[in-house]
C-alpha cells in the first residue's frame, strides 16, 4: 500500500516519545454537559510513529449497510481489545499516561484501542456519536491521537445550533468527555485539500471492547 505523507516541520525532530500533559491541556466546554480537551504536540517526533504503524498494523476494510445497499467504509481499520498487545510501545505509554492523567474523571483505565487509516482526503467519517457510548446513561471518555496529515475534526450539537471545526494535526491529542457522545456528534469530513494520509488512534475504557 502506497501512502502520501504530508511533510512535517517538527515531526521529525527530537526523539519519539510523549510530551507532558499537565498545564498544556486546553479544555473547551461545549453545551449540555459536553467538553473536549486538546493537547497539541502530545507525541514528539511523530513521524517515526506514523512510519512504524502505517506498514505494520493489520489494516482491513469493512462494509456497512446503508438503506438497501452494502457499501465500503471509507477508511481502513484495526482494533486492539483489552489484553491484546498494541502495535508500538509508545501507544502503551500513551494509554498509561492518559489513564493516570484522567484517573479522577474517568474512574477506570483505558483498555482498548481502535485505529483508523485515512489514505487521503476521500476517506472520512460521517456524523455520529460512538456506538455503545451514545446509548450509555453515564458520561463516557474517548482519547484520540492524530498522526500524519492535518484534517478538520468537526463537532455539532445533536439538537442543532453552533458547531465547531478543529484542525487536529500531527501528534495532537483530542479528548471527548462528559455527554459528548450523547448530546453532540463528530465527523471527519471529506476534503480536497488533504496533503497526505492520517492515522487516528482512539483509546477507550471497558465499553470500547463492545465495538469490535
Amino acid at each position: 500500500m502506497s501512502l502520501v505523507v504530508q511533510p512535517s516541520l517538527f515531526g521529525s525532530s527530537g526523539e519519539l516519545g510523549l510530551a507532558d500533559l499537565g498545564g498544556a491541556v486546553e479544555r473547551r466546554w461545549l453545551s449540555d454537559g459536553a467538553w473536549i480537551d486538546l493537547r497539541l504536540g502530545f507525541v514528539t517526533a511523530a513521524d517515526a510513529l506514523f512510519d512504524a504503524l502505517s506498514p505494520t498494523v493489520p489494516w482491513h476494510e469493512e462494509q456497512m449497510h446503508m438503506y438497501d445497499s452494502t457499501v465500503r467504509v471509507p477508511r481502513l481499520l484495526a482494533r486492539y481489545g483489552e489484553g491484546e498487545p498494541l502495535p508500538h510501545p509508545v501507544l502503551d505509554e500513551a494509554r498509561s499516561a492518559l489513564t493516570a492523567y484522567y484517573a479522577d474523571e474517568l474512574g477506570e483505565p483505558f483498555v482498548s484501542a481502535g485505529l483508523c487509516l485515512y489514505r487521503d482526503g476521500r476517506d472520512s467519517v460521517a456524523w455520529h456519536g460512538d456506538r455503545v457510548a451514545r446509548e450509555s446513561p453515564k458520561d463516557t471518555m474517548v482519547a484520540i491521537l492524530s498522526l500524519g496529515a492535518t484534517r478538520p475534526f468537526a463537532l455539532r450539537p445533536k439538537c442543532g445550533g453552533h458547531g465547531l471545526r478543529l484542525q487536529v494535526g500531527h501528534g495532537d491529542l483530542l479528548v471527548m468527555d462528559g455527554t459528548c457522545q450523547r448530546t453532540w456528534q463528530h465527523a471527519i469530513p471529506k476534503t480536497a485539500r488533504c496533503l497526505g494520509a492520517r492515522i487516528s488512534i482512539q483509546f477507550r475504557p471497558d465499553w470500547g471492547n463492545d465495538l469490535g
